[in-house]
């Protein structure tokens, strides 16, 4: 289950990057046969978590910037 909702979660991210056509231009071949949402490096299995359940994730790229 944890598996599921790292993958949907991380299709999200790729999706919403994805839209920017500046970078969907400048990707190769090989860029998309890499693209996978497997990645597991953002997820802290040892640590605090802190979940706001009163507001929802906002997948934009320009909200999540700092």
């Amino acid at each position: 289950m944890l598996q599921n909702s790292m993958v949907y979660f991380n299709t999200l991210i790729i999706q919403e990057i994805l839209q920017n056509t500046d970078l969907l231009e400048k990707m190769t071949k090989e860029d998309f046969r890499g693209l996978t949402p497997l990645f597991c490096n953002h997820i802290n299995p040892y640590g605090i978590f802190k979940l706001n359940m009163n507001k929802r994730f906002d997948f934009s790229i320009n909200n999540n910037v700092a």
